[in-house]
């Protein structure tokens, strides 16, 4: 991932209602939510709610999906792995036991971590 995604992606999370959506979302897996139904778990008008996830769709954090009049919206996990894995690439300079299950993320840390441990 590039820097300027990461950076829209972490700006558009950095939002308590657009985080909660997201985390909502996330929980709801690859079916996704109904606009509607994520308006009524986070208590907001329909109308910021699309903001909202508007704000997460140009992040690319979001795909949506329109069924008759409805959209669905669900995370892009492919993108939340990529936020991740750019998050933890250089996790604790490849000492796993530092950072518990995070390098699990990165693979190219991991990878730099096994190599560094053979060398030294």
């Amino acid at each position: 991932m590039k820097m300027t995604n990461a950076i829209t992606a972490l700006s558009a999370l950095a939002q308590e209602h657009r985080l909660r959506a997201f985390r909502h979302l996330v929980q709801a897996g690859p079916d996704g939510l109904a606009a509607g139904e994520i308006a009524e778990r986070l208590g907001l008008a329909p109308a910021a709610v699309s903001f909202h996830l508007s704000q997460l769709f140009h992040a690319g954090l979001v795909l949506s999906q329109r069924q008759g009049r409805r959209v669905i919206y669900s995370a892009n996990f492919e993108s939340m792995r990529g936020l991740l894995a750019f998050l933890t690439e250089d996790c604790c300079d490849g000492r796993p036991e530092i950072c518990g299950g995070l390098p699990a993320f990165a693979p190219s840390a991991s990878k730099r971590g096994t190599r560094e441990r053979k060398v030294g």
